[in-house]
C-alpha cells in the first residue's frame, strides 16, 4: 500500500501523460468527423456529425449518441468530445484502410470518451479511440448512396437507425519496461515492478490503488477492471490509466521469452513478448536527478529528509553533501529473494536481508550495514551504506554490483569532507 505513497522518492513509478493525435473538424455548432473514403474506390470525403455542441465560456462539449446491438443484450453508446475554448475542433477521424468503416480518431488538445451503457447494465468508458463501430442505416441500399465510411450520413445529417456488431476497444500494448525511474529497462525479473505503455489499457480515469483494494496484506490482482498477467500468472496492479498500466510481477514466473497481457471490460490484448531474467536490479534515480554533473542515485540521510545532493542544487528539497563515516539510504528494485523468501504481492513485515549485492563509491568499497526489503512496502529495496573514506567530490562515481554483475546505471554521489 505505501508502495503508491513514496512521493518524498519522487515516486516508484511515476504515471506518465499519454498522448493521442490528431486535427481537424469545423464549427462548434456542427461539428464534423471527416474521413477519406466515401465510396469503394477510397475517393471523397466521409462526414459523421457530432450532435448538437455547447460552449459553457470555457470548453465546448459535443455528443454523438444511439442504441446498438450485436453486443450481449444491446443498449445505447456515446461518444463525447470535450476541448477547450469554442474554435476548431481539435478531432480527427481517418478511416483506415480508406475503404473500410473504422474510423481512427486523433486529438490535439481536450479528452473524448466512447461510452457503452448495455441494456440493464452500468455505463463502461473507452478514453482512447473507440476504432469500429459499424453503423446500419436501412434508407442506405447501396454503397455509392451510404458510402463505405461514410456511415450511412450525409453532411450536416443526424445519426438514427442501429449500431450493430462490436466496438473494437481491446486494450494494445505498445511496451513493457522495468519502472522508469530505477532504471527502464527492457527486460524484467520476477517481483520487480514493470510499467505498461499502450491504447485502452483502462476503462477508467487514471486509478491508484488503495487500502480498500487489499485483501489482507494482498495487493489486487485487479483495479478499476484492468487486470493483468506475466506468463499467465497474475501480476499486483498499482497503477491504471488508459495509457499506462504499472504492475509487481509475480514471483513464480520463469526466465526466459515470456507473455505480458493486459485485460479489461475490451477484452485481452495481444499477447506482448519480454525477457524474463532471474533478476534485473535497477537504483532509484529518476529523470529529476539527471543533471549537467551525471545521473544522481536518490540517497538520503537515515532521517529520510535531507537528500544527498550538492547544497544549493535545488530547492525542492533538504540537501547535504555526504562525508566519509555517514550512513546513507538508498532504493532498489529487482535485486530478487531475500532471506527468509518474501513473495511478490505482499506486504513486507517480517525482517529479512539480501546477500551478494555491494557498492563501491569513488572506487572503494562501501560497508553495506542494511540490504533488503522494506518493511510495509512491497518489491522496494532499502540499501543502508557507510561512505568510505574518499576525496570529496559532487561527482563522485556509484557503482551497485548484485552477485558479482554490474548494475548498468551511471551514477553519481555528492561527496564532501
Amino acid at each position: 500500500m505505501k508502495f503508491a505513497q513514496l512521493a518524498v522518492l519522487t515516486a516508484l513509478i511515476a504515471p506518465s501523460a499519454g498522448a493521442v493525435v490528431v486535427t481537424f473538424g469545423t464549427s462548434t455548432s456542427n461539428l464534423v468527423l471527416s474521413g477519406t473514403g466515401l465510396n469503394a474506390s477510397g475517393a471523397g470525403t466521409s462526414r459523421v456529425t457530432l450532435g448538437t455542441c455547447n460552449y459553457d465560456g470555457t470548453n465546448t462539449t459535443c455528443v454523438l449518441s444511439g442504441p446498438y446491438t450485436g453486443l450481449g443484450s444491446g443498449g445505447t453508446w456515446a461518444f463525447t468530445l470535450i476541448y477547450p475554448g469554442n474554435g476548431q475542433s481539435p478531432l480527427s477521424a481517418i478511416t483506415n484502410p480508406p475503404t473500410s468503416n473504422l474510423f481512427t480518431l486523433s486529438l490535439t488538445a481536450g479528452s473524448f470518451a466512447f461510452t457503452l451503457t448495455p441494456t440493464g447494465g452500468s455505463p463502461v468508458t473507452f478514453y482512447d479511440t473507440p476504432g469500429s463501430v459499424t453503423y446500419s442505416n436501412p434508407t442506405c441500399t447501396v454503397v455509392s448512396q451510404c458510402g463505405v465510411a461514410a456511415v450511412g450520413q450525409a453532411q450536416g445529417s443526424s445519426i438514427t437507425g442501429l449500431v450493430t456488431g462490436s466496438a473494437d476497444v481491446t486494450p494494445k500494448v505498445n511496451s513493457v519496461i522495468t519502472a522508469g525511474n530505477y532504471g527502464g529497462f527492457s527486460a524484467i525479473a520476477p517481483a520487480t515492478w514493470i510499467e505498461i505503455y499502450g491504447t485502452n489499457l483502462a476503462t477508467v480515469q487514471p486509478q491508484t490503488w488503495a487500502s480498500a483494494d487489499f485483501n489482507g496484506s494482498l495487493a489486487p490482482t485487479a483495479l478499476g477492471g484492468t487486470s493483468v498477467t506475466v506468463n499467465g500468472q497474475p501480476a499486483y496492479v498499482d497503477y491504471v490509466s488508459p495509457h499506462q498500466v504499472n504492475v509487481q510481477v509475480p514471483s513464480g514466473v520463469a526466465s526466459g521469452k515470456q507473455t505480458v497481457v493486459v485485460t479489461t471490460f475490451g477484452g485481452p490484448s495481444a499477447g506482448t513478448s519480454v525477457t524474463v531474467n532471474a533478476t534485473e536490479p535497477g537504483m532509484l534515480a529518476p529523470p529529476a536527478f539527471d543533471v549537467s554533473a551525471g545521473q544522481y542515485v536518490v540517497a538520503t540521510q537515515p532521517n529520510g529528509a535531507t537528500f544527498i545532493l550538492p547544497p544549493g542544487l535545488t530547492n525542492a528539497v533538504p540537501t547535504a553533501r555526504a562525508v566519509p563515516g555517514n550512513v546513507i539510504v538508498m532504493y532498489g528494485i529487482g535485486f530478487g529473494p531475500v532471506s527468509p523468501n518474501i513473495n511478490a504481492g505482499a506486504i513486507v513485515g517480517a525482517s529479512n536481508a539480501l546477500n551478494g549485492v555491494t557498492f563501491t563509491i569513488g572506487g572503494k568499497q562501501a560497508t553495506v550495514q542494511f540490504a533488503g526489503l522494506v518493511s510495509g512496502f512491497l518489491g522496494l529495496y532499502q540499501f543502508n551504506v557507510v561512505v568510505p573514506q574518499i576525496s570529496a567530490n559532487d561527482a563522485t562515481p556509484v557503482v551497485v554490483s548484485l552477485n558479482g554483475q554490474q548494475v548498468p546505471q551511471s551514477l553519481i554521489l555528492s561527496v564532501g569532507n
